[in-house]
């Protein structure tokens, strides 16, 4: 796209009150959902003892790569909602809601019966102290209550952003950030539940979300009009479409989520205070993510019902729109982090050791949201198009290009392990920009 049609593009009223009426209320429902782990954090930051705060990092980081890694069922399904209100296909919405939380519900079973022996090995891999490791388990093992919940809420998410509702998933995320925040400061403040209590809000806040988020569902399909195809859930040919996405996507989000696990195990065994440290930061970087992903989700929506449509010149004002407030976005991100991170850093936690280690790599934070960025909104294009193969191989190639960088960097210790973070995250841009390229040839 030259100059001359970027600036066009970018002048668009239209497209652009399109974007920010399903951005605005995306990045809000955004930054609340990474302050589950948030909130368990500052609040059990505050108790006096860094394996604690350790247990929490360690404990939600393995609840999170379980969870996260089963995000297609939000990602897969907004595209395929996208494109079935485009077509004003109400029986297709009606199906696609059904397939996703029945394929919730299968996986958070499946899920239930590898937690236990997948914690066993991962901490057995990170090798923490005992203290560590009792509370770890503590914590791991509640959360694991809330995991059908976080499922069926992926699914519901994707559903009403695919039909272009933003305002519903910001209620269900406003809900479980409030009950969860409200519920936290009972449990280990006035009961001193301590660990346990915040896992135990954090199960309760996510039944509250999805359980809200049913009711949501059922009045948005009065909206539109059509009948549930019930001979489709038994015909094979229906289904292949949801799964060979949701199976590409979930194959991106594992290597994503690998990425995040392996810094969690490379600071364990760099001590107690490093891998609180290591947790503070990446909480920076998730609220940021989910803030810019809100700019994304409305790629997925609008790019969707586009191609849905057929409507090439919609499919680029979209992208340009998006893309250029994503940048502007992540250059505010980098300059809070710069100037403000040590204040971030101070209201997560009390303990001189672990606040030192965290603003001592300040910098690294700062820098992330400039090299992310393009591929959060990448995604978003993807998972519109329903071409969740990019995604994945994408991902495939960063992480092939990136293990080796971070074996080399070892023996920088925690600067090496973020500095191969910050490659990874950039490799994986640079590929996807690739990609799309070759996919926006195509529409």
């Amino acid at each position: 796209m030259n100059a001359r049609a970027l600036a066009e593009a970018w002048r668009h009223a239209p497209t652009q009150r399109r974007v920010w009426a399903l951005a605005a209320p995306m990045i809000l429902s955004n930054l609340c959902e990474p302050l589950v782990t948030l909130v368990d954090s500052a609040v059990v930051g505050h108790l006096p003892h860094a394996h604690q705060l350790g247990a929490v990092a360690v404990g939600g980081s393995l609840f999170t790569l379980l969870a996260w890694a089963f995000g297609f069922l939000r990602m897969g399904t907004t595209g395929f909602a996208a494109q079935a209100c485009g077509r004003a296909d109400g029986a297709a919405l009606r199906r696609v809601l059904l397939q996703s939380l029945l394929l919730g519900l299968l996986f958070a079973l499946l899920l239930g019966l590898l937690a236990l022996p997948f914690g066993e090995f991962a901490l057995g891999l990170m090798q923490p102290s005992a203290a560590l490791d009792a509370l770890t388990r503590e914590y791991f093992h509640t959360r694991l209550l809330g995991l059908p919940a976080v499922l069926a809420g992926y699914a519901l998410i994707g559903w009403l952003l695919g039909t272009q509702n933003a305002r519903a998933p910001l209620a269900m995320l406003l809900v479980t950030s409030l009950v969860n925040v409200a519920l936290n400061l009972w449990f280990v403040l006035g009961l001193d539940w301590g660990v346990a209590g915040a896992a135990r809000a954090s199960a309760i806040a996510e039944w509250s979300g999805a359980l809200l988020g049913l009711i949501l569902a059922r009045r948005a399909l009065r909206q539109h009009p059509g009948r549930l195809p019930w001979g489709a859930l038994r015909r094979w040919a229906d289904w292949r479409p949801l799964l060979a996405v949701n199976r590409d996507i979930f194959l991106r989000s594992l290597l994503l989520q690998l990425a995040f696990f392996l810094i969690t195990v490379q600071g364990a065994r760099l001590g107690d205070a490093t891998v609180a440290a290591n947790a503070l930061l990446l909480n920076g970087l998730l609220l940021t993510a989910h803030a810019l992903d809100g700019l994304a989700h409305a790629v997925e929506a609008l790019c969707g019902h586009a191609i849905g449509n057929r409507d090439r010149t919609a499919l680029r004002r979209v992208l340009t729109v998006a893309g250029l407030w994503s940048l502007l976005a992540s250059l505010g991100f980098a300059l809070f982090f710069l100037v403000g991170g040590a204040l971030f850093v101070r209201l997560q936690t009390d303990i001189p050791a672990v606040r030192e280690l965290a603003e001592t790599y300040l910098p690294y934070l700062a820098a992330l949201p400039l090299i992310a960025v393009w591929s959060y909104l990448l995604d978003g294009l993807f998972v519109g198009a329903t071409r969740a193969r990019e995604m994945r191989d994408a991902m495939l190639l960063a992480v092939a290009l990136a293990l080796p960088l971070a074996w080399l960097l070892q023996g920088f210790g925690n600067h090496g392990l973020w500095l191969a973070f910050l490659a990874f995250m950039a490799l994986r841009a640079l590929v996807m920009g690739l990609f799309a390229r070759r996919l926006l040839g195509e529409v």
